[in-house]
């Protein structure tokens, strides 16, 4: 399983174990490991220059968020996109971004605007520099947030940011498809357009929409990969 270039940013804040963690698990959600592959605890340590414990924990840590499996006899791997977890995923994110949407056309004030208003800039910045895929993930996920953070209500920001990393992982299926990108950034400037004008409807029909395109570019993909690994 050995693969060239997987490397640890130390941060000197952060314990070594969380420092492997959050490396293990960028590898994971940016495709660096694909799905059902085999987390071998020997080799991880090797390439990252650590013992095995802090890997342990790491992936027990993985397990947790659902982004690793334990399988009797194989040991850790790779979690699985399956069409039951897309849809898991997707009927949650819908409820809580519409919900979230509304509250935004309600709630937004002129820092709000601001702040939507750059992220939309920078997410099209990043679209048009063509940009590495991990960074236009994170300027869309700036602008879903610029939309959270004016709903100004602290619960409902504490539950997206609990699931950050299983919808990051779907955001990086659908935008691997580079032809959807340009049309993430109209879909971005539809929704802040409606949320500007306070029209409630429109701004939760949008993000309906936009979450359910992803939902059917991401179930493609997965059949899509079937089809190549002759997987039926």
């Amino acid at each position: 399983m050995k693969k060239n270039g997987l490397k640890m940013n130390i941060d000197e804040y952060l314990p070594l174990r969380d420092v492997v963690f959050n490396t293990l698990r960028r590898a994971i959600i940016t495709g660096y490991f694909s799905p059902g592959e085999r987390l071998m605890e020997i080799s991880l340590a090797d390439q990252l220059g650590v013992s095995r414990t802090p890997v342990r924990e790491a992936i027990r840590k993985l397990e947790l968020e659902g982004l690793v499996t334990m399988i009797p006899r194989r040991g850790a791997q790779v979690a699985c996109i399956t069409e039951e977890d897309l849809q898991d995923v997707i009927e949650v994110r819908s409820a809580l971004e519409e919900f979230a949407v509304e509250l935004a056309c309600r709630r937004i004030d002129d820092d709000g605007k601001k702040a939507m208003q750059e992220a939309h800039r920078s997410f099209k910045k990043a679209i048009d520099s063509g940009k590495d895929m991990v960074e236009i993930i994170e300027k869309d996920e700036d602008f879903h947030n610029s939309i959270l953070y004016a709903t100004k209500n602290d619960r409902l920001i504490n539950i997206i940011n609990g699931l950050r990393e299983q919808f990051f992982r779907y955001r990086m299926e659908y935008v691997k498809t580079s032809d959807v990108r340009d049309h993430l950034v109209e879909e971005h400037e539809l929704l802040m357009n409606a949320i500007f004008s306070r029209d409630e409807e429109k701004a939760r029909s949008l993000m309906n929409t936009h979450i359910i395109q992803q939902k059917a570019a991401i179930l493609n993909a997965i059949q899509s990969r079937r089809d190549r690994e002759g997987l039926y």
